[in-house]
């Protein structure tokens, strides 16, 4: 089975008229129903600041492990995520160690504070940048600047898809945190074969409201499950964003969204030398929101969106 995963023209959604808003918020409604992911077209964030973000995180992992280890973190942590540091696994099964995903990351946060003190320790940590990539930090804030700004442009679709009020989900969102990984997917030839059953990000649902993920075409690529459990190949479209619905804006809609199970698939045989790098922003609500559902299933018990968050990032954590 293909799951249904549409090109949707942002730019159609920011300038369009009502009846043309309308029916792009139906489109989004109908696939996230039914795959939980969208191709957004014309989001305005240039390429080449993309490019530069890649250059230069490229130079970081391009540095021997004793110089990276400097700025190693655990997940949910800033700074860089070595290999074998996280094992990603569907909510509610066990994550195998022994089969950590076949990445490394370099991953910081918004810097924002919200002027609560407790919130802010918590999670708006100060973020680590190597000091051996002077223009990360700049490229990554521009980066995730505009990333937030289409994040609330489709969450204001969202909200018109749903029968809900323009800023219902934006205004539980404006002093939320976010998480953006850069992850490096090395070759065949440096990482050996996968054991079996591992791979690049073993299959897992993401945690929050949405991610908006730049990414690059591959054997081992991004992969999707459909409502009949098969896995298909999430289409590629250059230039294009992918952005999929996570555990808690599928909670928010009573699971009439679907956060759906994905992978990244293991290093290639066909390819010994691929090496891929992918933009990810993980896009959360302000911490202390209750998350209950609005629609479908309301009798899903709320959820406070940083406690959810918390149990999810211990359950990736794979020990020394």
């Amino acid at each position: 089975m293909t799951p249904d995963i549409p090109l949707l023209d942002i730019a159609a959604w920011r300038d369009g008229t009502g009846g043309q808003r309308a029916r792009i918020a139906a489109r989004m409604d109908q696939a996230l129903r039914q795959s939980g992911f969208l191709l957004i077209e014309n989001h305005g964030v240039p390429a080449g600041l993309r490019d530069r973000l890649r250059a230069e995180a490229s130079r970081f992992f391009a540095l021997p492990d004793e110089r990276k280890n400097r700025y190693a973190t655990p997940v949910a942590g800033r700074g860089w995520l070595p290999p074998g540091g996280e094992a990603n696994a569907f909510y509610g099964e066990v994550a195998d160690p022994g089969r950590a995903d076949m990445k490394e990351s370099l991953t910081n946060g918004r810097d924002f504070a919200t002027g609560d003190a407790d919130i802010d320790a918590a999670w708006f940590t100060p973020n680590v940048w190597p000091a051996e990539c002077p223009d990360l930090a700049a490229l990554a804030g521009e980066f995730t600047g505009q990333v937030r700004e289409l994040y609330y442009d489709l969450l204001r679709m969202s909200a018109l898809a749903l029968g809900l009020e323009d800023d219902f989900f934006v205004s539980h969102v404006l002093r939320a945190p976010h998480t953006f990984n850069i992850n490096r997917y090395p070759p065949l030839s440096v990482t050996g074969p996968a054991k079996e059953g591992q791979y690049r990000v073993a299959p897992h649902t993401d945690w929050g409201i949405l991610t908006i993920l730049d990414r690059q075409p591959g054997y081992g690529g991004l992969q999707v499950q459909a409502t009949d459990g098969s896995w298909a190949d999430a289409p590629y479209v250059p230039d294009v964003f992918t952005v999929n619905v996570a555990d808690l804006l599928s909670r928010w809609t009573g699971e009439s969204w679907r956060s759906t199970r994905h992978r990244v698939l293991p290093p290639p045989e066909q390819a010994p030398e691929e090496e891929l790098i992918s933009l990810i922003v993980f896009l959360e609500a302000e911490v202390d929101t209750v998350i209950e559902p609005v629609t479908g299933k309301r009798e899903l018990a709320p959820v406070v969106a940083g406690e959810w968050l918390r149990s999810r990032e211990a359950s990736a954590t794979v020990s020394p």
